[in-house]
């Protein structure tokens, strides 16, 4: 019998030492960290899908078993939806989160957990980029395939899977959903690979899309109306090889922000252009300071970026940071937030903003198995001295 109970006892310690922290210091930048999941696999949502309620209380992510709510304030976590979901995105007035299961889209009020089908998908429907909600929660959109399934052969080792999907030219549709009546209609189509379609947060019929491939061989972000009319290029490449990608709005819809090479690899800048007016704007970063995601605060002071590992297109030699950018006369000056480096980007870690702004939320590996994480913009204790560039 004692053998057995030590037997437990050194198991247990072994599983406790391999449970990653809840909180600590992060001792390169001073700056506090905490786990939001306790439950390894679990993952923010991607950078660009809200996830956070519009009081700023609660937020969305995915475990193993389906979806679940972290209470900010709390860390409470709750149980929402079981089973296999995808294209998970919440509403930014109401309390209820959209997306996929099985051949279906759903909604789920946060609280009180009241579940029920907007659509049934039509036979053969095959999501392209999943769900976005428009900002009066009247409205989802999204992009498909269309036609017969025509199997994706992987490339050979070391071609471009971009390039091959790209080059297969599938038909493909954007489309809307009305929430209340689940009217599913197509408002576009196009051979061209479509992609990371999202609502504009202020103007609940202006839709951005992107063209998906190679970014130097693609003009990639684009609008249109949820009617399909005013479709409009945002950035036109200006040189050869040049790329611009990963787009996002800001809080208040009126500027597209993208990540701008100039050439690909060679000079690196967060950009952005105002809707209204047309007018560019163009923040100049180092190399180590490029991300594979930018993202920005509500009040829209305040840049964050996740960082990238030496064998993404920077190749940085010390760019696994979690990063914040304060913009200033052209460019953004940086300060260090978080080490990442034990995460391994292949997993990319997707920084938010809470609507606070005082925390960055990210998903990492570094301590194994996928875990939510957050960081607190606002320093604990001192770090040492900076490098030159940095705030």
């Amino acid at each position: 019998m004692r053998k057995w109970a030590a037997l437990f006892l050194m198991l247990s310690w072994a599983m406790a030492a391999q449970e990653p922290p809840v909180e600590w210091i992060d001792p390169s930048t001073g700056h506090r960290v905490i786990r939001l999941s306790r439950e390894g696999g679990s993952a923010s949502l991607y950078f660009h899908q809200n996830a956070y309620t519009a009081r700023g209380d609660k937020m969305v992510i995915t475990t193993p078993k389906g979806l679940a709510t972290v209470n900010l304030k709390t860390r409470q976590i709750e149980p929402l939806v079981e089973g296999r979901v995808s294209s998970v995105v919440v509403g930014r007035k109401s309390r209820e989160v959209f997306y996929f299961k099985g051949d279906a889209v759903y909604s789920t009020h946060l609280d009180t957990k009241a579940t029920r089908e907007i659509a049934k998908l039509p036979p053969g429907f095959r999501g392209g980029s999943g769900l976005t909600v428009n900002a009066d929660e009247t409205v989802l959109a999204g992009s498909a395939l269309e036609g017969e399934r025509r199997p994706f052969t992987p490339p050979p080792s070391g071609k471009d899977r971009l390039q091959a999907r790209m080059e297969m030219r599938l038909p493909m549709q954007l489309y809307t959903i009305q929430i209340k009546t689940g009217e599913l209609k197509a408002i576009y189509h196009s051979t061209d690979w479509l992609n990371h379609v999202q609502f504009s947060p202020t103007d609940p019929t202006l839709l951005m899309f992107c063209h998906e491939g190679p970014w130097h061989k693609v003009d990639r972000i684009w609008t249109i109306r949820t009617d399909g009319t005013d479709l409009l290029k945002i950035h036109a490449r200006t040189m050869d090889m040049e790329i611009a990608g990963h787009e996002f709005f800001s809080a208040d819809g009126k500027i597209v922000w993208y990540d701008l090479q100039t050439p690909r690899g060679q000079e690196f800048w967060l950009a952005g252009v105002e809707l209204a007016t047309g007018r560019k704007l163009r923040y100049k970063l180092e190399r180590d300071q490029w991300s594979v995601h930018y993202n920005v605060s509500r009040n829209g002071k305040l840049f964050a970026g996740d960082g990238g590992g030496p064998q993404m297109v920077a190749k940085a030699k010390d760019g696994q940071w979690i990063y914040l950018f304060r913009p200033e006369k052209g460019v953004l000056r940086w300060e260090r937030l978080v080490n990442m480096a034990k995460h391994d980007y292949r997993l990319e870690p997707n920084v938010t903003f809470t609507p606070d702004g005082k925390w960055i939320v990210f998903r990492s590996n570094m301590h194994g198995a996928s875990q939510v994480y957050a960081v607190e913009v606002k320093k604990r204790q001192a770090k040492p001295p900076a490098p030159p560039g940095s705030v």
